[in-house]
């Protein structure tokens, strides 16, 4: 089975660049699936299409700029590496706000392209892993209760009170605050004890009726 190739989004004003960039990004084995000028389209686009990667000129046609549009397209959890010519600190910080997974400053080679692309999608991948283990983590720590401190025990019959403070049988109360569950047997020095206490029932009982039998 072929490998799906992994899929781009570019964003990019210029379409000089934007070919430049699509023609590049094919020849590392990527798949552009669109081009766009504008910001507003990036972000329809991003929902629509779901790309693995979103390369996001901060300079793009329309009232929203790429940054506006990075900042929405930050809720669907898809990497987004920004392009720019500018490396002003206002337009830098602004930028880093929305998380990125990349920049390249323009212009850049196909070298410079392959790498962060690379390291974005890495990065993303990780992330995901990451957030994936977590929720499990969250989802098992749910899961398990546990007993810890002073339980306070009937020393006669054996019931705990709990923090409500009514009084339930052990067995009810473990499978309450943990996971554990129970089947009920008799351990070897309970059976001979009761063993004991039929038969010395069984002889009391013969002996009453010998008694009864001789009257």
């Amino acid at each position: 089975m072929t490998k799906a190739k992994t899929t781009l989004l570019i964003a990019e004003d210029d379409g000089p660049s934007a070919e430049l960039i699509n023609a590049r990004a094919e020849a590392l084995g990527y798949e552009v699936l669109r081009t766009t000028s504008s910001a507003e389209e990036a972000v329809s686009l991003a929902r629509e299409l779901k790309p693995d990667l979103i390369l996001m000129d901060i300079q793009l046609l329309g009232p929203m700029d790429g940054i506006h549009a990075a900042d929405q397209i930050r809720d669907l959890q898809l990497p987004v590496v920004f392009l720019t010519a500018s490396s002003d600190t206002l337009t830098l910080e602004r930028a880093k706000l929305t998380e990125p997974f990349g920049f390249l400053l323009k212009p850049f080679g196909a070298r410079d392209l392959k790498v962060t692309l690379e390291i974005a999608l890495y990065k993303h991948k990780m992330e995901r892993e990451r957030d994936r283990l977590t929720e499990e983590l969250r989802q098992a720590l749910a899961r398990v209760k546990t007993l810890v401190g002073l339980l306070p025990i009937c020393a006669y019959c054996k019931k705990i009170k709990d923090d409500a403070g009514y009084w339930s049988q052990v067995e009810a109360y473990i499978m309450k605050h943990s996971d554990a569950s129970f089947t009920h047997g008799m351990c070897p020095d309970c059976f001979q004890r009761v063993k004991k206490e039929i038969d010395s029932v069984e002889k009391s009982g013969c002996a009453e009726h010998s008694e009864l039998a001789g009257h």
